[in-house]
């Protein structure tokens, strides 16, 4: 589980170091393993998984859906399209493919957002736009959790 926001400056190359505080919360043994990163299905925004996430992520897919189903095999073709396999490098930066930084408008700052098993990438000016006033967020939590929403124990 990933918890917390960070900036981050694209280099020259379309490299980006990844903050400390978050690879902290990555288990060692994952830190040199693949990440995932893909274009999120919502938000004008990249999602990073660590590869545990991303077979566990892909795993509930398969369950729900049949490749040789059409609208299916669309969702499947939309929901891997851009999708990239990235390293840390020796210097714990991330190569972020090109297309997808162009994908989010991402030309110098970004933001990292963790969020359950995965963080999401912002370009930080696109980020700050999304905020939602207290208002807003209350109204939408109260939606969301309140009447009869049953927390679980799991």
């Amino acid at each position: 589980m990933f918890v917390g926001e960070c900036n981050g400056k694209l280099d020259s190359k379309c490299r980006v170091i990844f903050p400390s505080q978050l690879k902290r919360q990555v288990p060692d043994e994952e830190q040199s393993a693949a990440f995932v990163l893909k274009r999120d299905i919502y938000e004008k925004c990249l999602v990073l998984y660590p590869m545990s996430e991303w077979n566990r992520q892909t795993g509930m897919l398969k369950k729900r859906l049949n490749p040789f189903n059409r609208k299916h095999a669309e969702f499947l073709r939309e929901f891997y399209r851009g999708t990239a396999e990235v390293y840390l490098d020796n210097n714990g930066r991330l190569l972020i493919p090109k297309a997808l930084l162009d994908y989010i408008g991402g030309e110098k700052e970004l933001v990292f957002a963790g969020q359950e098993g995965k963080v999401e990438i912002w370009d930080k000016d696109a980020y700050a736009k999304k905020k939602m006033d207290n208002d807003s967020f209350a109204e939408l939590a109260d939606d969301i959790l309140g009447g009869d929403f049953m927390f679980s124990e799991d």
